[in-house]
């Protein structure tokens, strides 16, 4: 078959995060250069979600089957509407649709992951290819579905020894023995902006609220002992472990908000640092709307320095786009028939090349 998207055609990367901040677009070109794989952003953007969005989509999980199926088809077809918007209004026409959707089921453990945001919706009112629903191959496969950032981090970010993404979950992807090893780590953005919406903020600017609070030894270690983090092999955390496990110890009021956004701080920094090893001299390639977050940074940099690695935040754009750079890779990956999605990462029986291919008019 004949690739959808040849090289140095314009592909929009769409993303949706865990944590509602809003609709990620990254406009981009992509040229093979041997091993790795150039790239251009020409434009990116964060559409933000009204209120009304924000509820509809953090409540998707509790829809029933008819609902859930009509926001679905709405979503899809908002993305198609503002990914052309956007491209008009900035004079980026896309080639290719590559769209991650907004998770609202992720149970890889049951054999199953949902995305919203219908591939078909988005083909049809955008006229555009759109390549869509990326994880549920590797979860037939046996995989977790996730993460599948790390095939970025190989073929766009070369040269760190480590790549940590503070999205709703902080996840990290590193080479070893010819292979990518990578995995969820800890909630990241999802916790620090849950208890930012109760002081009525979007989020904890430059983790000032976090700075101000003192340390809860015992609600920390209430954290650090959760049984998911035990758990040997590859791991995929999705909102339903989130939400039964993980809010009700920081939802917790008569702890102070200040000090319950200080011990999560803590807790993340802690975590990450777990999961390193020594490799003195090398660098860690820090995105995410978290690496924003001057305080959790500065937190994260005091522990990984004991292990000789040194925090390195890119350009804005890098940081506040880099998923949605990736999953503009993704699709075109899949329109090249290349594998997009590791094995060694997800813990699927093989490599597989993932994504639902739905032609524009």
């Amino acid at each position: 078959m004949d690739s959808l998207v040849s090289e140095n055609q314009l592909i929009a990367g769409v993303m949706s995060g865990t944590s509602l901040d809003g609709l990620d677009i990254a406009f981009c070109r992509f040229v093979a250069q041997g091993p790795q794989v150039g790239f251009e952003l020409v434009y990116a953007e964060t559409v933000p979600y009204d209120q009304e969005q924000k509820a509809q989509l953090s409540g998707a999980f509790h829809l029933d089957g008819s609902a859930l199926i009509k926001l679905h088809a709405d979503f899809g077809k908002f993305i198609g509407e503002t990914v052309m918007r956007v491209g008009e209004e900035n004079g980026c026409f896309p080639d290719l649709i590559s769209s991650h959707g907004h998770t609202v089921f992720h149970r890889p453990d049951l054999g199953y992951t949902y995305q919203m945001g219908s591939g078909a919706s988005i083909a049809a009112v955008s006229g555009v290819d759109t390549v869509c629903d990326f994880r549920t191959t590797d979860v037939a496969l046996g995989g977790q579905g996730a993460p599948l950032v790390p095939i970025g981090d190989q073929l766009l970010f070369g040269g760190h020894r480590f790549c940590l993404n503070l999205g709703g979950i902080a996840n990290i992807s590193y080479e070893e023995g010819g292979e990518i090893i990578a995995f969820d780590i800890c909630p990241a953005n999802m916790a620090l902006n849950l208890l930012a919406n109760q002081a009525g903020l979007d989020f904890d600017n430059k983790g000032e609220l976090a700075m101000s609070g003192q340390l809860n030894n015992q609600l920390l270690d209430k954290l650090n002992g959760l049984d998911l983090y035990k758990t040997k092999g590859p791991v995929s955390l999705g909102r339903e472990w989130f939400e039964e496990q993980f809010m009700p110890l920081i939802l917790q009021n008569e702890i102070p908000l200040p000090d319950r956004l200080r011990t999560i701080s803590e807790h993340i920094a802690l975590r990450i640092s777990s999961v390193l090893f020594d490799s003195p001299g090398t660098t860690m390639l820090t995105t995410g709307g978290g690496a924003f977050n001057d305080f959790l940074v500065e937190t994260i940099e005091e522990k990984v320095s004991s292990h000789g690695i040194h925090v390195v935040v890119p350009d804005a754009e890098i940081v506040a786009f880099k998923e949605a750079i990736v999953f503009a890779l993704l699709g075109w990956l899949r329109t090249q028939e290349d594998v997009n999605t590791l094995a060694s990462v997800t813990g699927a029986k093989n490599n597989s090349i993932g994504g639902c291919v739905y032609l524009g008019a």
